[in-house]
């Protein structure tokens, strides 16, 4: 497939890189997202500005949503602005949100009866991985289709894997975050730990990150978390939809992961204080304040 013209649509922590590699690497690139600033620095440098998704979508090879919600998702790719209006045949659609796998199965379905594809192929490495183009990127669908978007894949990131039909790699993507939801836990405890027994925490972060207990948590997250730096490379708000989507598949699956669940009540309270739209680096902020007793007692009630 010769891939010249990409539909871009979402242009936020994760996109707005994302979409400026694509545009570096020589593709023609049109631009949707709802607030048109976002997207004020990429038509400066020779995108075209979108009114809708289905503009946005029209007569382009590949189409890329990366968005914030499964409702989002479904508005952008079947809304009554969609993509789904205007894709022409044979295209591929790349959903690279992280959303839920019913969702993911249900487009791939509508848009092979429309005669193009839908594939999910959602990615992570968090906003550092989207700007240093290093993201790893996790394919359901069809796989000559995500095979097709190699030349693209190779533009924004390190590694990517095919993990099977559609959905699956929405799959895969839940259990990394099951695996961040804990890891998260441990960072912060283990910073939490090192203060209160009068080790340098900046000096044990870098040591840990050497040896076995290293983490992509510890390791890019703690030293923002020692400079008070909590603004969202990823959102607690988005962390709470992904955790929702895990927990949903557990419960259809009858499987149980209680360190899911205890963070995702610790970010539902940190949420409830006002701090959802923070990063999710500011898990630390529940480990400074009152709420552990409480959260102990409640959860130790269930």
């Amino acid at each position: 497939m010769d891939i010249k013209k990409i539909g871009f649509i979402g242009l936020g922590v994760m996109g707005a890189p994302m979409a400026g590699h694509l545009l570096d690497a020589g593709f023609e690139l049109k631009l949707y997202t709802r607030t048109k600033e976002r997207a004020e620095e990429l038509i400066a440098r020779g995108a075209t500005w979108c009114e809708s998704p289905a503009e946005c979508a029209r007569d382009c090879d590949v189409v890329i949503t990366i968005v914030g919600y499964p409702q989002d998702v479904r508005e952008v790719w079947m809304g009554r602005h969609g993509a789904f209006h205007t894709m022409k045949q044979g295209a591929i659609g790349v959903d690279m949100t992280t959303s839920a796998p019913d969702l993911a199965q249900e487009l791939a379905q509508e848009a092979q009866a429309k005669g193009f594809t839908v594939v999910d192929c959602p990615v992570t490495g968090g906003d550092i991985g989207a700007r240093n183009a290093a993201l790893t990127i996790l394919c359901g669908g069809d796989k000559s289709a995500c095979d097709a978007l190699e030349p693209i894949f190779k533009v924004l990131g390190k590694k990517w894997v095919y993990f099977g039909g559609p959905g699956m790699g929405q799959m895969a993507k839940a259990c990394n975050q099951v695996a961040i939801a804990t890891s998260m836990f441990s960072a912060c405890e283990a910073i939490v730990f090192a203060k209160h027994m009068g080790l340098d925490p900046a000096l044990t972060i870098e040591t840990l990150c050497g040896g076995a207990a290293g983490s992509f948590s510890l390791q890019s997250y703690g030293p923002r978390i020692l400079k008070g730096d909590f603004a969202p490379g990823f959102k607690i708000n988005h962390f709470l939809k992904d955790m929702e989507i895990a927990l949903k598949v557990c419960q259809n699956r009858g499987v149980s992961l209680p360190g899911l669940d205890l963070a995702y009540k610790a970010y539902s309270m940190l949420k409830q204080m006002g701090h959802g739209d923070k990063g999710t680096q500011a898990l630390y902020l529940f480990y400074s304040s009152s709420l552990i007793p409480d959260f102990i007692e409640n959860d130790a009630k269930r």
